[in-house]
């Protein structure tokens, strides 16, 4: 099922999640060791996160040294078929720009088209450890709205060099990324809100949110959404505080603010406990008045750990 007919049909704010892939050589298993303590909260979707290629140097003998691309968390196609066949609920792969070819892309998307898997979503990608810049691979997309736009193509029936007129028709429901605080890269919130609306007209059908610690910031965003024309779902994204490393990494590598009331609370922590203790609480408070607004969804970033995203959920989805 389409994540557009899920909101559609429910009549409450839905649960979902997102997970990454274990890294090269671990089990699946650890995946549904994951994901099993959530399912009582019945998520209609789980999505599974795609990483692109890493680079390692490799010395040899002769001193010289030679670029070696890995692949440390591969799996996200299998890891989403093994989803769908366990819980029989809809998974959700990201597919990325970076590191794809537009027919690679074509491929891969004919690939979820067979596993029957109904929903993508698109995203541009980061740039390449060690990169300052995001650099697009050869006859690549370089903008997720390029992405976008090749799916809905596929969706009407077009390929690549494809000269007949009868291709069967795809059915994906296209996922895109929307940014309450602005995409780092932007000029300002009015040209982000731009790029986002072109994203839409191209043939995004929602918008999941990047993370946000400032529930005001969510409801501005979809508010000034509204007001150019956005009107698909807007999924606000969560992802709870668990250690004391989150306090800095968090802002620095998602470029979200913390409002004074979170930060207050959270300097006086010296533990990972009472992180998690003020992070749960928050996430709690945040989740609850986005509840209260009719969010369509609640989708939490759970970076692989499912202990802080239970005690937020049983709190606000267990009732």
């Amino acid at each position: 099922m389409k994540i557009t007919e899920h909101l559609q049909n429910s009549k409450k704010t839905l649960f979902s999640f997102e997970i990454l892939p274990p890294l090269k050589g671990k089990r699946i298993d650890d995946i549904f060791e994951g994901i099993d303590p959530l399912m009582e909260f019945n998520p209609p979707f789980i999505n599974v996160t795609y990483h692109r290629e890493e680079y390692v140097y490799k010395k040899f003998p002769n001193d010289l040294l030679k670029k070696i691309s890995i692949r440390k968390r591969p799996g996200t196609v299998g890891i989403c078929a093994a989803i769908m066949n366990k819980y029989d609920i809809d998974a959700v792969p990201h597919l990325i720009c970076g590191g794809f070819s537009v027919e690679e892309t074509e491929n891969a998307l004919i690939d979820l088209q067979f596993l029957g898997i109904d929903n993508v979503l698109a995203l541009r990608g980061d740039a390449i450890n060690g990169e300052s810049t995001f650099k697009p691979e050869e006859n690549g997309h370089r903008y997720a709205v390029d992405l976008i736009t090749q799916i809905s193509d596929m969706n009407k029936g077009k390929l690549l060099h494809e000269e007949s007129q009868h291709s069967a028709k795809s059915l994906f429901c296209i996922g895109t990324a929307g940014y309450p605080e602005k995409h780092y890269e932007s000029m300002s919130m009015k040209t982000d809100l731009t790029y986002l609306k072109h994203k839409v007209d191209a043939g995004a059908d929602y918008i999941t949110t990047q993370m946000f610690f400032d529930n005001k910031k969510y409801f501005d965003f979809v508010d000034r959404c509204r007001a150019i024309g956005i009107n698909v779902p807007i999924i606000p994204g969560l992802k709870p505080i668990t250690k004391l490393r989150h306090i800095a990494f968090l802002p620095k590598t998602f470029y979200v603010d913390f409002p004074d009331e979170l930060a207050d609370a959270l300097v006086k922590c010296k533990t990972d406990a009472e992180v998690n203790k003020v992070g749960i609480k928050w996430a709690i408070k945040q989740s609850q008045e986005l509840v209260d607004a009719n969010a369509p969804c609640i989708h939490f970033y759970t970076m692989g750990k499912s202990e802080s995203v239970k005690a937020i959920a049983t709190e606000v989805f267990g009732k």
